[in-house]
C-alpha cells in the first residue's frame, strides 16, 4: 500500500445533502463567469444559482444578511446548513462530479488553508480595481473569457446619468 492513496468518493446516494443553493453577486462579472462554469458542470447534487440579495434569495432565506451574500459567495443546504467562504467552494466543488475528489482534499486542514488562499485571492482580484469596488456590469464592464475585461461606460440616456 502506498503512502498516497486516492481520495475516495463517498458517493452522492448517502450524503445527507440532497441540494443547495448558491448565492453569487449577479452584478459581479467574475461571479457570472463561476455561475455559468457551474451550469455546464455534472453534478452529484443538484446546484440551484440565485442572485444574492435578489427578491427570490430574500423571499427564500430572510435569516440571511443580504449584503454579507453579496460580499461573500454562500451556499444554503436543503437542511438549512450555511457555508460562505472557501467552505461555501468546497461544498460546491463537492457537489460536482469531476471536481468531488479535489473537494475532499481541499477539506483536510492543509488544503483548507490552500483554498482560503485561493477565495482571498479570487477577492481581492474582484475588489481591488477602482476603489475597491468590483466590476459591475450596470457600471459597463463585461467579461469575455478570449479578450478578458471591457468598459463601455453607461450613457446618459434620457438626461440622467449615473453616478459614482
Amino acid at each position: 500500500m502506498s503512502a498516497v492513496t486516492e481520495a475516495r468518493d463517498r458517493g452522492a446516494a448517502g450524503a445527507p445533502v440532497l441540494g443547495l443553493t448558491v448565492l453569487y453577486d449577479a452584478e459581479c462579472g467574475l461571479c457570472a463567469h463561476l455561475r455559468d462554469w457551474l451550469v455546464r458542470q455534472s453534478q452529484l447534487v443538484p446546484l440551484d444559482l440565485v442572485p444574492a440579495g435578489s427578491a427570490e434569495a430574500r423571499r427564500r432565506f430572510p435569516g440571511l444578511d443580504p449584503a454579507a451574500t453579496l460580499d461573500e459567495v454562500t451556499v444554503i443546504g436543503d437542511a438549512g446548513q450555511v457555508y460562505q467562504g472557501s467552505r461555501a467552494w468546497i461544498v460546491v466543488l463537492w457537489a460536482l462530479r469531476e471536481h468531488r475528489p479535489l473537494a475532499h482534499r481541499l477539506s483536510t486542514p492543509a488544503g483548507a488553508r490552500l483554498a482560503r488562499g485561493a477565495v482571498l485571492a479570487a477577492a481581492k482580484w474582484r475588489g481591488a480595481q477602482w476603489g475597491g469596488r468590483s466590476y459591475r456590469r450596470t457600471d459597463g464592464w463585461s467579461y469575455d473569457r478570449h479578450t478578458g475585461w471591457t468598459h463601455q461606460p453607461p450613457t446618459c440616456d434620457g438626461g440622467s446619468c449615473p453616478t459614482g
